[in-house]
């Protein structure tokens, strides 16, 4: 089972660095921000994301083509198999936004934040912006304020009424506050 799990990590080039590809930290921290100790094995409705069908750490239909049917029971294996691919699949949509080569931390952080809020959001974001000028704290720091220093990328909002709701999430927060420092702490 070990040679199957090494198997599984590969490369991805990102502005001519060669990063690791669903790096064992990452995946670590992606369990730690959406299930906790264990994956989450049956498939939920999320509340934070208006009731989605989630399994495993944080698989949805945004991330894999698999299909996710709310109170379906899946095995740790096929969710490994499952995260794996899909955070290949989104790491490959995030690597060409970087114009500069980053650390292996920066670019599991960023592909962290795409898990969570999808890559083009990370892409366009203010922490992109300033990776690809070349500041890397500055850009790690983005994952969690703005350049108002105002908490970023920690609401959840739905159409009400024809209006946009927003609402303050303190454990959205508190996942990009750990981004942005385990970003930082490498630089």
């Amino acid at each position: 089972m070990a040679a199957a799990k090494h198997a599984l990590v590969g490369s991805i080039v990102v502005a001519g660095a060669t990063l690791v590809a669903g790096s064992p930290f990452l995946m670590g921290f992606l369990q730690k921000w959406e299930s906790g100790k264990a994956r989450v094995l049956v498939v939920y409705a999320d509340p934070l994301a208006n009731g989605l069908p989630t399994v495993c750490n944080g698989l949805t239909r945004h991330v894999t083509s698999t299909p996710i049917i709310v109170n379906e029971r899946w095995s740790d294996e096929k969710c490994e198999a499952e995260e794996r691919a899909a955070v290949v699949a989104v790491q490959k949509h995030l690597a060409p936004c970087f114009k500069r080569p980053p650390s292996q931390m920066v670019f599991d952080m960023a592909t962290s934040h795409a898990w969570n809020l999808g890559a083009a959001a990370t892409c366009g974001s203010g922490a992109m912006a300033a990776w690809n000028r070349g500041q890397w704290t500055l850009g790690c720091q983005r994952i969690a304020r703005g350049e108002d220093g105002i908490l970023a990328w920690s609401y959840t909002c739905k159409i009400a009424g024809g209006q946009r709701q927003c609402t303050f999430v303190q454990g959205l927060a508190n996942r990009r506050a750990d981004e942005a420092q385990t970003c930082d702490e490498v630089l």
